[in-house]
């Protein structure tokens, strides 16, 4: 059974940051072939994708609004994905989820993933 639980979530102001986790249980984060990543959604908005690993070929996605600002990782040994978010701004405010797919590669449609972490709220303050 796949869970996922992400955590980290909180208050900060413009231009700090904050590291979010993911505590993934039933799938490794070195040997299984699947992708995992990041989504936020903010107020009156969509769910929208922010980063994608895909763990076997170690690649990485990020959108255009948080590339240089966010970085995924991951820690095998303690089953966790994580998000550096530096840089935070105003429009960064929103609950971010994590969650798996078992299609290959990168994956970036919210459609395309099985499994869901609850999420956790970021808000940034100007």
């Amino acid at each position: 059974d796949v869970q996922l639980q992400a955590s980290g979530g909180g208050l900060v102001q413009a231009g700090g940051s904050l590291r979010l986790s993911c505590a993934v249980f039933g799938l490794t984060l070195d040997e299984d072939d699947y992708a995992i990543g990041w989504f936020r959604q903010a107020p009156g908005k969509e769910r929208r994708g922010v980063s994608c690993l895909s763990v076997s070929a170690g690649s990485t996605y990020y959108a255009d609004s948080v590339k240089g600002r966010f970085t995924i990782s991951r820690d095998n040994v303690k089953h966790t994905l994580y998000l550096q978010m530096n840089s935070l701004q105003p429009e960064d405010t929103a609950v971010y989820y994590c969650a798996a797919s078992g299609t290959v590669g990168i994956v970036v449609l919210e459609y395309d993933y099985q499994y869901w972490g609850q999420g956790t709220q970021v808000t940034v303050s100007s």
